[in-house]
C-alpha cells in the first residue's frame, strides 16, 4: 500500500491497517519513496492525493485501493470491503476525492509519527 507520507490522515490510515492486519499481509511505502518510484513502466498516479494499493491484479487507486486492502485483512473487514465494492466506483471516488481535497486542512500533516514495533518496521519499504 502506497500512501502520502506527509499526510496525517494517510499516516493514520496506515496505523489503522497495521492494527487490523493480524496476518501481516500488507506492506507499506510512501508515494514519495524509492519503492513507488521503482514501479517504472506502469500506469501509476503521479499526485499525492490518493492511496495506491498493489495486488496480483495490478494497481488500484482511491476508494478501490482502500477496499481491496480491506479484503486482504480478512475476517469482517473482507465482508466490509466486498460490500463497499458493490457501491458504484464513481460515487465512492467522489466521496474519496472530497476527503482527499480537505485532508491536510482537516487532519494536518504527519509532523510526528509513532514509531512502529520491530515487527511492524519490517513491513515498511523505502
Amino acid at each position: 500500500m502506497f500512501y502520502d507520507g506527509e499526510c496525517g490522515l494517510c499516516s493514520g490510515s496506515v496505523r489503522w491497517f497495521l492494527g487490523r492486519d493480524r496476518h501481516a499481509r500488507l506492506k507499506f511505502a510512501p508515494l514519495q519513496g524509492q519503492t513507488y518510484a521503482s514501479l517504472a513502466g506502469r500506469e501509476k498516479p503521479r499526485g499525492l492525493d490518493t492511496i495506491v494499493y498493489q495486488d496480483g491484479s495490478g494497481l488500484h487507486v482511491r476508494s478501490t485501493a482502500v477496499l481491496r486492502a480491506m479484503l486482504a485483512l480478512g475476517g469482517v473487514w473482507r465482508i466490509v470491503g466486498r460490500a463497499g465494492l458493490l457501491v458504484p466506483r464513481p460515487l465512492r471516488d467522489a466521496i474519496y476525492r472530497f476527503i482527499a481535497r480537505h485532508r491536510l486542512a482537516w487532519f494536518g500533516t504527519a509532523d510526528a509519527c509513532s514509531l512502529p514495533t520491530p515487527e511492524q518496521a519490517a513491513r515498511f519499504l523505502p
